[in-house]
């Protein structure tokens, strides 16, 4: 396993990370289930778990917590805050009040005394950066925590968040995890130059597209918009809808592409985001041990220029084709954030 400094930390971690967001509930609910994928994950030489409070409400970091008895200091282990974690106000969001508790919380069920990275979720408007960045650098000082970083910032918050930690002597972004795949490449035009400016890691997600290049779904062939995925965005899914059709013509070049290479179409998609040069490790988030061995098996697939050259003309640098489930929306795509009253819509 090849390993990578993350962010100027010093930290090295592996290329791949294992991500628990489908360990729980959500999931795979059998703990010791989980427990062996993260255990054959540490044997495989991954050396970086991601994590978060709202994976199943609090359960991944329970199981990521158990699996890691004994194994602790060799592992980075990373996880993140800012969704709900429970009814009412104030119990969630980005808020020094909030910061303070959720960490607790989190130490208690990963079983930890310290988290080498902790992130920032999605950004939160109602509250004032500098307030975010002053309790994730008290943090750092108390010794709960290593560094931190951010999760599905758009480029101009980044930038904001450095300037403010400069000019306040705060603690800045470490890290910064975007989604990033084949068909999502829209992170090439300006967060990941973004990102390397500021000497930042990058972790990505979703580098199978919400299971679109899983290998199970394919052109002229029916989809299950039952289950899975899917049944929680069929829209993103059917293969009748218009507006999908570039996806899936992408999709069948993307999979010709693979059965070229001698590859599965999910090892083209996990070899793909680590290719670019300001991605750290490209997070894997496996259900079973079967899709863990399946994600793992090309590992050591190299993409040369010429394939590079191939995905290119499928998919154009800096191209959207597929917007992952739950990434961050700024709200000045709203309707009422970018339409004017009616009455002032007229040049006269």
């Amino acid at each position: 396993m090849r390993y990578r400094t993350l962010g100027g930390t010093g930290i090295e971690v592996s290329v791949h990370c294992l991500g628990a967001m489908m360990f729980g509930a959500v999931g795979n609910s059998d703990h010791g289930d989980s427990a062996r994928i993260i255990h054959a994950a540490l044997d495989t030489g991954i050396n970086f778990v991601d994590t978060a409070d709202m994976y199943s409400t609090g359960e991944s970091e329970e199981i990521v917590g158990k699996a890691l008895a004994g194994r602790r200091e060799d592992v980075v282990l990373a996880t993140k805050f800012h969704f709900p974690m429970g009814e009412g106000p104030n119990r969630g969001g980005n808020s020094r009040r909030w910061i303070t508790r959720a960490i607790e919380d989190s130490l208690r069920r990963l079983r930890t005394d310290w988290i080498d990275l902790y992130q920032v979720h999605r950004p939160d408007r109602s509250t004032d950066i500098e307030e975010t960045l002053g309790a994730l650098t008290d943090l750092v000082r108390q010794g709960k925590i290593r560094a931190f970083g951010c999760s599905s910032f758009p480029a101009q918050d980044i930038a904001e968040a450095h300037h403010v930690a400069e000019r306040r002597g705060l603690y800045r972004f470490r890290t910064e995890q975007p989604p990033y795949s084949l068909l999502a490449r829209g992170v090439e035009t300006n967060l990941l130059p973004t990102a390397q400016r500021y000497g930042m890691g990058v972790l990505t997600w979703s580098p199978l597209a919400s299971g679109f290049l899983s290998g199970k779904i394919r052109k002229n062939q029916p989809v299950d918009l039952g289950t899975g995925r899917a049944a929680l965005t069929p829209f993103r899914f059917d293969p009748s809808l218009p507006e999908n059709a570039a996806k899936f013509d992408a999709l069948e070049k993307l999979a010709e592409l693979a059965q070229d290479l001698g590859v599965t179409l999910p090892e083209l998609a996990v070899a793909f985001p680590a290719a670019h040069p300001a991605v750290t490790s490209v997070i894997i988030g496996p259900r079973t041990m079967e899709q863990f061995e399946s994600l793992t098996k090309g590992a050591g697939l190299v993409l040369d220029d010429a394939t590079l050259d191939r995905i290119d003309e499928i998919v154009p640098p800096g191209t959207d084709l597929y917007r992952a489930d739950g990434a961050w929306q700024p709200p000045s795509l709203e309707p009422g954030r970018r339409r004017r009253p009616v009455a002032e819509r007229a040049a006269d």
